[in-house]
């Protein structure tokens, strides 16, 4: 394994509204420096995860119902490859490789640095998390699946069972959303969930959007050695196969 974590430099450029960052950035980091300059790009949903890993396996975020995935926002790469060359990947140099690494999956090289675009976020968004006992999951969901038929793309909302974040293990059904736009078109936006049901936790409100991505943190801390993905590693073998 090659540790990347000390390259920590990120370099924000606010006029051309990109940003460029070292491959042990995580996405606190990188929000923390674009934030100053109320831009973003859709990048995780725990704030402590490396920008490569999720970049380079997609990238989903609280924004990518309006701006897309991460890979989708990724201008160029710089890439070292096992015999040590420095290659850079973009839209116009090594294209091929550049379409590659961008969730292909396979391993070209160690990238040591991303370039993203941005988009005008925040520095406050309305969002947050707001949960019922378990005994309602069923109408949540419900009205959760109703709900999204016919939100707007800046409205990102995800309905999840989680255990209690005060560490009682009491069951809990819960939405947790981000509406990256005006705080008057967020407070429309949510009002419908802050006003169903008898919640335990709530309301979902304005907030900063470094907040709202570190909202989920206590639940993957350091050392759980999670791995997240879209697909099995072993999926099960075809009949045509067998």
């Amino acid at each position: 394994m090659i540790d990347l974590a000390r390259m920590k430099g990120v370099y924000v450029d606010a006029s051309r509204q990109t940003v460029r960052a070292q491959g042990g950035v995580t996405w606190a980091e990188l929000n923390r420096e674009t934030q100053l300059h109320g831009l973003a790009v859709t990048g995780g949903v725990v704030s402590t995860t490396g920008i490569a890993g999720l970049t380079l396996g997609g990238g989903i975020g609280w924004l990518m119902g309006k701006y897309g995935l991460a890979l989708d926002n990724l201008h160029s790469v710089e890439l070292v490859t096992a015999e040590g060359r420095v290659l850079r990947g973009s839209a116009e140099e090594n294209p091929d490789l550049f379409w590659a690494v961008r969730g292909g999956g396979g391993n070209f090289g160690v990238v040591t640095s991303f370039e993203y675009r941005l988009f005008p976020v925040g520095p406050t968004v309305t969002g947050g998390l707001i949960a019922y006992s378990f005994e309602c999951a069923r109408e949540m969901l419900r009205f959760y699946r109703d709900f999204t038929a016919s939100i707007p793309d800046e409205h990102t909302v995800a309905a999840t069972l989680v255990h209690a974040p005060d560490g009682s293990g009491t069951k809990l059904a819960a939405v947790v959303a981000c509406h990256c736009g005006s705080l008057a078109e967020g407070e429309a936006a949510t009002r419908p969930l802050n006003e169903f049901g008898s919640p335990v936790i709530a309301p979902l409100g304005a907030m900063p959007y470094c907040q709202l991505n570190r909202m989920l943190d206590d639940g993957y801390p350091k050392g759980a050695l999670n791995y997240w993905s879209s697909r099995p590693e072993n999926p099960p073998a075809s009949p045509d196969t067998v």
